[in-house]
């Protein structure tokens, strides 16, 4: 989790940096002053990868470090089981589906395409979550 919560350290060093420089060339360079929304995004982009980072740093101080943040490990100690992915699972499209289907509703602001948009939301996350769920005392 090291490796990765480096990664979002220097994203969020950049954004911050460029935030700065953004904000100090459009006072510069036009009459009207700062331009707030791309400063407001540059400054919430850093904050967010502020935040992924902090927890990928906290969570890594908690287990034991991976072979990706070893010095010393070797190609063969990634080796083995990654964990379980399904082989043929349709949520996935549904999903997508959904997301643009809302996407599609906020576009254009069409309130009753969002409400059925957002139920096919629950409905495929629902299906994705417990795909693989038999009940309890079914092993």
């Amino acid at each position: 989790m090291k490796v990765e919560a480096r990664i979002f350290d220097i994203v969020t060093v950049f954004a911050f940096a460029v935030a700065v420089v953004y904000g100090v060339m459009t006072a510069t360079m036009t009459r009207d002053g700062v331009e707030p929304v791309g400063l407001v995004a540059l400054i919430l982009t850093g904050g967010l990868t502020l935040l992924a980072g902090s927890y990928l740093r906290f969570i890594a101080r908690r287990i034991d470090p991976r072979p990706e943040d070893r010095e010393d490990a070797e190609i063969s100690d990634g080796a083995g089981e990654l964990g379980f992915f399904s082989p043929g699972s349709y949520w996935p499209v549904g999903l997508a589906a959904s997301a643009a289907t809302a996407g599609v509703a906020l576009a254009f602001f069409q309130i009753w395409l969002l409400i059925i948009a957002i139920f096919m939301l629950l409905i495929t996350i629902g299906g994705l979550v417990f795909e693989y769920h038999t009940g309890p005392g079914h092993e």
